[in-house]
């Protein structure tokens, strides 16, 4: 597949690179010659790359968080292409949200902790952002921001006499590689439109 990544030389995008080579990928930098558009980048330039995508009749699979995105299914619905926007592309995280959601009714409060490197521009995260609508809402979070962090979040889940842990870690960014190519393979077999989130797809 012909691949536009959009943020190559960022955090997730240096790792991003080479994984998709060696997956069997071709990177380009024009989207004329792309069947898929990838973006990591920041969320004062995704909507436009993913405009831009559309304008092109390119799928996209994003992974930037911290946009709106309002008019973004219309657009593909209209462009005949899927987009696929999950706030954490880690198969790891998109259990852990899943798992939390199943415990939510069970429990009488939960609190989210989300913890990232200093360097990370929203706060609160997607991924707990995400979580707490998965778990009804009005859940409390939690950011933290230091040097030497990558991307870790904790879900406590409390009732009397008893607490649940659900926490994932990303110690590298190569966590977010497998969730990304089985996104790039899918591709074919989405509706046109926006896809929230990694859950319809495992």
């Amino acid at each position: 597949m012909n691949v536009v990544l959009n943020g190559r030389a960022g955090k997730v995008g240096s790792v991003l690179a080479p994984a998709l080579e060696d997956a069997g990928h071709r990177l380009t930098e024009v989207l004329g010659d792309a069947d898929a558009m990838i973006d990591f980048t920041g969320p004062e330039a995704v909507r436009d790359n993913i405009l831009a995508a559309l304008d092109a009749h390119v799928a996209c699979v994003v992974g930037t968080t911290g946009w709106d995105v309002a008019g973004i299914d219309e657009a593909a619905r209209e462009a005949g292409v899927p987009v696929v926007y999950a706030p954490n592309f880690a198969l790891g995280a998109v259990l852990m949200m899943r798992f939390a959601a199943e415990a939510a009714p069970h429990f009488d409060r939960a609190e989210i902790v989300e913890l990232h490197h200093e360097t990370k521009r929203d706060a609160p995260s997607g991924t707990a952002k995400a979580t707490a609508e998965r778990m009804g809402g009005g859940v409390t979070i939690h950011s933290v921001r230091l040097p030497g962090l990558v991307a870790h979040q904790e879900v406590l889940l409390g009732m009397a006499g008893q607490v649940l842990t659900i926490r994932h870690d990303a110690t590298s960014r190569d966590a977010y590689v497998p969730g990304v190519l089985l996104a790039l393979s899918r591709l074919d077999a989405l509706a046109p439109g926006l896809i929230v989130g990694l859950d319809a797809l495992i």
